[in-house]
């Protein structure tokens, strides 16, 4: 698995949290996996050791000198470390500003995961995650295409996020080595733009998305960012597969990071977790008796914020209270900070990212809310379900394949309005507290651990070797 990030050592996002986590779940279903991933300024290498001492990456002329690492893992995880490249404050960027030589620093990743293909972990697929690895299936077609190393081996490229595309001046292509046959309609051209998305989805013997709705709704002018026709081209090689929950880490009966433990046969920790959220966030007392809602997102015009805001005013006026964790675009975070200036004592907001309170969140809120535009799988709606934290969301993507009448609560139209008449449902809904607890206890029950999606991925690496 080739990807720019991998929890515990380098997040982000939900990304992180499945190439964490699958690798392990396809090891029990008989596979053998090793990750790729940058080594960033923020991974510690005191307890990695170091695997491969010199791999020289070569873009045109010039010379690049990377070194490979092994962390310890239940599983090989190869960090590739160049520290003018990837020893720096953030990931891609920084104050909301990606980094100028984005496209050098992962072309070299993607050459130097194939040297680590090549020398450390012979590979049959190369399983590549987002637009950050879209130039190894590009290589492997054009640079690659005859080695010998690379015979037989075949490429499954993932979309996680269609809305993050790489995109760069058709000028970078001799920086990054790539053959100019690529810059095509039909290959990586993107609108005089070269995309390195594209080079996944033009050039992988595979596609996939994180949820079934996805795969279907990125064939559309409306969720497909432009990239539409290229996905429906292929629509015989994309599936989509749902992303599974990390149960060891998400469970309210063992969380290590909340107060108290409860479970669907006992309740009553759930309102302890309540009490200390509530302290948490300085909210009065009678919080406790009133529907609490719960948000941990990147905040983004993706995930419904615009929307949000529209309506938080008469959230509050009818007596509903909300706290936020998140960090993301600006203006998003603005729109946050406003709205808790706006009604202090019922809406709170914690700016930044913090592991602890967002577990505490998803323990502690009756309610979680996802309003989001579009939604490739959605992670946090699954971990409520099992924390007995009661789904709103927007009928979009994996949000709409895993919530369900019973155990949440969706609307479809993206506004305002309607987002407001599902909160208002869940509300009435929460003023029976029999009818509530079992609604809960029907959404702690669900099982979407990576079992059953391992065993897709699984069937899909066989199919691919098997020539589909």
């Amino acid at each position: 698995m080739v990807s720019s990030e991998a929890a515990p050592l380098a997040k982000t996002g939900g990304l992180a949290d499945v190439v964490g986590s699958l690798p392990a779940a396809l090891r029990a279903c008989g596979d053998e996996v090793a990750v790729v991933i940058p080594r960033y300024g923020s991974v510690d290498l005191k307890s990695a050791r170091r695997v491969y001492d010199s791999l020289p990456v070569f873009l045109g002329p010039t010379r690049y000198v990377t070194s490979i690492y092994q962390a310890p893992a239940e599983f090989p995880c190869f960090l590739v470390d160049c520290p003018p490249l990837y020893g720096r404050k953030g990931f891609y960027g920084e104050s909301g500003v990606d980094y100028p030589d984005n496209h050098i620093r992962f072309a070299v990743f993607a050459r130097a995961a194939l040297g680590v293909a090549r020398f450390l972990f012979r590979a049959q697929v190369l399983h590549c995650h987002d637009w950050q690895t879209g130039l190894v299936p590009a290589y492997l077609q054009t640079t690659f295409s005859s080695d010998p190393t690379f015979l037989g081996v075949q490429t499954l490229f993932t979309i996680h996020n269609l809305g993050y595309q790489g995109l760069f001046p058709r000028t970078v292509l001799p920086e990054v080595a790539l053959d100019p046959a690529v810059y095509k309609p039909d290959g990586m051209e993107f609108f005089g733009h070269l995309s390195y998305i594209k080079g996944g989805i033009a050039f992988a013997t595979a596609l996939n998305t994180v949820s079934p709705t996805y795969a279907r709704e990125i064939q559309t002018p409306e969720y497909g960012f432009g990239m539409d026709g290229a996905l429906r081209a292929r629509a015989a090689d994309l599936t989509g597969i749902l992303n599974g929950a990390d149960y060891g880490v998400w469970s309210p009966e063992a969380d290590a990071l909340l107060p108290a433990h409860y479970s669907a046969a006992d309740l009553a920790g759930k309102r302890v977790v309540k009490q200390h959220l509530v302290a948490e966030f300085g909210l009065p007392e009678e919080a406790m008796d009133r529907p609490l809602i719960g948000i941990v997102s990147r905040f983004t015009r993706q995930k419904g914020t615009d929307i949000l805001a529209e309506v938080a005013g008469q959230m509050v006026a009818e007596g509903i209270y909300l706290v936020a964790l998140g960090t993301g675009d600006p203006e998003y975070e603005e729109f946050f900070r406003g709205m808790a200036a706006e009604h202090p004592g019922q809406i709170a907001v914690r700016v930044g990212f913090d592991n602890r309170l967002a577990h505490l969140i998803e323990g502690g809120a009756d309610m979680f809310l996802m309003p989001s535009r579009y939604e490739p799988c959605g992670l946090n709606q699954i971990y409520s379900l099992r924390y007995g934290t009661v789904p709103v969301v927007r009928a979009t993507g994996g949000l709409d394949d895993t919530i369900e009448e019973g155990t949440g609560f969706k609307f479809r139209e993206y506004s305002g309005a309607a987002l407001l008449g599902a909160v208002r449902e869940a509300a009435r809904a929460f003023g029976n507290q029999d009818l509530w607890r079992e609604m809960m206890v029907r959404g702690m029950q669900k099982d979407f651990s990576w079992k059953a999606s391992a065993a897709a991925y699984s069937a899909l690496y066989r199919r691919l070797l098997g020539g589909l």
